[in-house]
């Protein structure tokens, strides 16, 4: 290969790595708010079929990647009160704390229990958090339908410097409104969830999808979130997302 065609060779592949993260950046910058609050039911179906519920409420504070979440469980009443706190960084894994009224008392969610379940669904503690696009290098992999949606399929690999469980994944972004539409993740090179995005509404300028379907390939398990009330750009306080508000009953 000559040198000229080998530059322009490696001038497309750059390009299409530049492009690839730009759509990722486009995607997150759409979705941009200074706080949300979301009231919504959580269904987790086991592989026999049988569904268990559960209600829940969450706020987020802040910008993309360096946000503060608290998600907590209102009922039923054998969960209510058990809440997580994230604290998201943009230059590496997030900080987790999670209170259990029923033993009184919080406990720091280890980097090697990240890849858990988070009480009973089959999202785990890593995929609560937040990921800055510097943590991941991004890959053009061609373009795609999700439920009818044209979307661009793109290739995402965290960077040896981000701790995680997933050693690559995909994300679809809808071409029509940049919103995501589906999420795959690979446990050594084996597809283990998968996150589908559906009922994507625009609520106060921001798509938002009401409902989404995590499913684990491993279990043959799924768990479904229904987002049933949703606030944007809200007063919230900072001293509402810390480990001593995390105990505090609302």
């Amino acid at each position: 290969m000559s040198r000229a065609i080998w530059l322009l060779f490696l001038g497309s592949l750059v390009a299409a790595a530049q492009d690839a993260r730009a759509l990722v950046e486009e995607a997150q910058k759409r979705g941009v708010s200074k706080s949300q609050r979301y009231e919504g039911v959580l269904e987790v179906a086991d592989s026999g079929g049988k569904v268990t519920a559960k209600r829940w409420v969450s706020e987020r504070l802040g910008a993309w990647g360096s946000s503060k979440t608290i998600l907590r469980f209102t009922a039923p009443a054998e969960v209510k009160g058990v809440a997580l706190l994230v604290l998201n960084h943009p230059d590496r894994s997030s900080d987790q704390w999670m209170w259990t009224p029923a033993i009184g008392r919080d406990r720091r969610i280890a980097m090697q229990d990240r890849s858990t379940r988070f009480f009973g669904t089959d999202f785990s503690f890593e995929d609560l958090e937040e990921r800055d696009v510097d943590q991941s290098d991004f890959k053009l992999a061609g373009e795609d339908a999700v439920d009818g949606a044209a979307c661009w399929k793109i290739e995402v690999r965290p960077k040896a410097t981000r701790s995680s469980q997933y050693n690559r994944g995909f994300i679809w972004i809808r071409k029509d409104n940049y919103a995501a539409a589906q999420v795959e993740s690979y446990v050594k090179d084996r597809l283990a969830r998968r996150l589908n995005y559906r009922r994507i509404e625009k609520v106060q300028n921001v798509w938002t999808a009401r409902l989404l379907e995590m499913e684990d390939l491993r279990r043959k398990s799924k768990t479904v979130m229904k987002l049933e009330k949703l606030e944007y750009d809200i007063p919230l306080k900072e001293d509402d997302f810390t480990v001593a508000a995390l105990r505090r009953e609302r």
